[in-house]
């Protein structure tokens, strides 16, 4: 049957009363620990939070989706001159012509942007000039993830008659209708034009505060009563099982190149974009400022450890005759290496323990300004647990070697 060894129960009791008898000490130390693992623990779990978010929003901005858009611009070296190459754009034509001719089991859509510098009115109230204007198809719901809280689609005959009716961001409906007013049916205008609402899209939050600001409208009416001799058409794919996902980028890109009639050795004059592109762009760099927190934490832990190796020497120093008792006695210099490496992990730990629950904390509240949920980084709690250790370990050693070295003779004559 498992014993535990008397002596380590009596160090860690002895370590306890040393701890409470320099309370203000020990605890000051304890909160140099407890801020280095909140700074770690803290930042790394908001960041956390941050990508999960990342995820969970831009998962619904078309799940499982993929587009065919306008390449950027591309600037290539001839000789010693450089060129800017613009790419030709995706014209209406050629979106329609891939939209017929697709016939892989996916939803096709398209859409093209009108103005983001747009102004809509109702009665007497109006909207800042920043609403985002977008003329799409019937599918394009389906495919950008966007969800109807009241209302309805578009429908094909809408779509084809190039009608007046209109789909307003959440945002877009709060500022022009009061609390108590039904929006569909109204007809607001949208610059010159008056358009019927016929639903109104669920709020996204602040986070995603574009999504919010946002009227669509029949991409036959953009066309014709918003025409633009250099607009380009987006085309959004969503294929009806996504496990063959990348089989139908590849078919995608297959026909789009026929259809703009590269030849083989051409290069795609386009590009294939796919649904967590931008999310994974942005957790990219979101990166640096993970690394940038890990060194912020590190750094305030190096401080911690000086403080706590600094108060253990101290408290070799102020317990030199205790030492010498106990060395008088029988004590080994292991037994006294013990105590004070004991002293130095429950103070280690204390802080530990303070600091990963204010991490936690403050993580959290940045999560849930976000919209995000709460979550317990079990990774980061282990590491902050195993570094406390390592601190504890590192700080308490010298001051405990330095114990376990007091000569019991010179210590009982020390004042």
């Amino acid at each position: 049957m498992f014993k535990i060894n008397p002596l380590l129960i009596e160090n860690i009791r002895i370590a306890v009363r040393s701890i409470r008898a320099n309370a203000i000490r020990s605890f000051l130390t304890v909160f140099i620990i407890a801020f280095g693992i909140m700074a770690l623990v803290g930042i790394l779990t908001a960041i956390d939070a941050i990508k999960n978010t990342l995820n969970r929003e831009f998962s619904l901005m078309g799940a499982n989706s993929f587009a065919i858009v306008q390449r950027d611009v591309q600037v290539r070296q001839f000789g010693r001159q450089e060129r800017r190459l613009n790419d030709p754009n995706i014209t209406y034509q050629q979106a329609r012509e891939f939209k017929e001719r697709y016939t892989f089991p996916a939803i096709v859509a398209i859409s093209g942007h009108v103005s983001g510098m747009t102004t809509v009115k109702y009665g007497t109230e109006k909207t800042n000039p920043n609403i985002d204007v977008w003329g799409v198809d019937e599918n394009d719901v389906l495919t950008s993830g966007r969800e109807i809280e009241k209302g309805r689609n578009f429908t094909t005959d809408e779509i084809e008659m190039a009608k007046h009716v209109t789909i307003l961001g959440a945002e877009v409906a709060r500022k022009l209708f009061k609390t108590n007013e039904d929006p569909i049916g109204k007809v607001v205008s949208i610059a010159n034009g008056k358009y019927r609402v016929i639903g109104i899209f669920k709020e996204k939050g602040s986070s995603f505060g574009g999504w919010d600001r946002i009227c669509l409208i029949p991409v036959t009416n953009a066309r014709q009563y918003f025409p633009n001799p250099n607009q380009t058409y987006r085309i959004n794919i969503k294929p009806i099982d996504a496990q063959l996902y990348e089989i139908a980028m590849q078919e995608a890109e297959g026909l789009f190149r026929i259809i703009r009639r590269l030849k083989p050795s051409d290069e795609s004059d386009f590009s294939l974009e796919a649904s967590n592109s931008i999310s994974q762009m942005l957790i990219n760099n979101i990166r640096l400022v993970t690394l940038a927190a890990t060194l912020i934490g590190i750094i305030t832990l190096f401080g911690a450890a000086i403080g706590l190796m600094n108060i253990m020497l101290v408290s070799v120093t102020e317990r030199t005759t205790e030492i010498g008792i106990r060395k008088a006695i029988g004590a080994k210099a292991s037994t006294i290496l013990q105590q004070f490496l004991i002293e130095a992990i429950i103070i280690g730990q204390l802080g530990g323990v303070v600091g990963i629950f204010l991490g936690i904390g403050i993580g959290n509240m940045v999560s849930l300004i976000m919209g995000g949920k709460f979550i317990i980084p079990w990774v980061w709690i282990l590491t902050g647990v195993f570094l406390c250790l390592v601190v504890s370990l590192v700080s308490g050693m010298f001051p405990a070697q330095k114990a376990a070295k007091v000569d019991p003779i010179v210590s009982l004559r020390y004042e």
